[in-house]
């Protein structure tokens, strides 16, 4: 049954990498390195980049336990904040890249939520990096600075969030993780 339950996990690994056109490994085991300029773009993407971080080890090694925990009877599960940090990275990615459409099919497993979320912060993280003027993403509905102070910000939180429940339910954030350095202590 382990072998099975492997032998699956594996083909959604490599089915979600064939969707998206990324054979790497995912991005954020560690903070990329510091652009030599501070710009407007380049610390708007550094957010990102931490938040990419945080997200990457809040969520390394869950297990279906740690998803399924929960703090109380009318709070949310692991897996369903895992679940609206997904619709968080969208929203920021949607913001940014100024697309308005949602994505053709949602990621239904852990894994693939997981994945998408990391690649879509990396995408904004990419396109913000290269920005002078972040404010051409302000629009009709709000400025550049709500994306800050809004799913950025929430995002942030919930990974707090994650790392709680995963201590609660047995399975603690990995004390190697640097969040001042972005790098893995060895």
């Amino acid at each position: 049954m382990q072998k099975l339950l492997l032998i699956i996990t594996i083909i959604s690994i490599v089915n979600l990498n064939a969707q998206d056109g990324n054979t790497q490994e995912l991005p954020y085991y560690e903070i990329p390195e510091a652009p030599e300029n501070y710009t407007a773009g380049t610390v708007a993407s550094r957010m990102i980049d931490g938040l990419g971080y945080r997200y990457y080890w809040a969520t390394n090694g869950l297990r279906e336990e740690d998803l399924k925990h929960r703090a109380s009877d009318t709070g949310r599960s692991s897996q369903e904040t895992i679940h609206h940090v997904f619709e968080l990275s969208n929203f920021i990615l949607n913001a940014i890249a100024n697309k308005k459409d949602k994505p053709d099919k949602l990621p239904q497993s852990f894994i693939q939520k997981r994945a998408k979320t990391l690649i879509n912060f990396k995408k904004a993280s990419d396109i913000l990096k290269n920005s002078s003027n972040i404010s051409k993403y302000d629009n009709t509905r709000f400025p550049f600075w709500n994306i800050i102070n809004g799913p950025i910000a929430d995002a942030l939180w919930h990974c707090g969030q994650i790392v709680m429940l995963r201590r609660a339910s047995g399975n603690p954030f990995n004390s190697k993780v640097g969040l001042l350095s972005g790098k893995v202590r060895q």
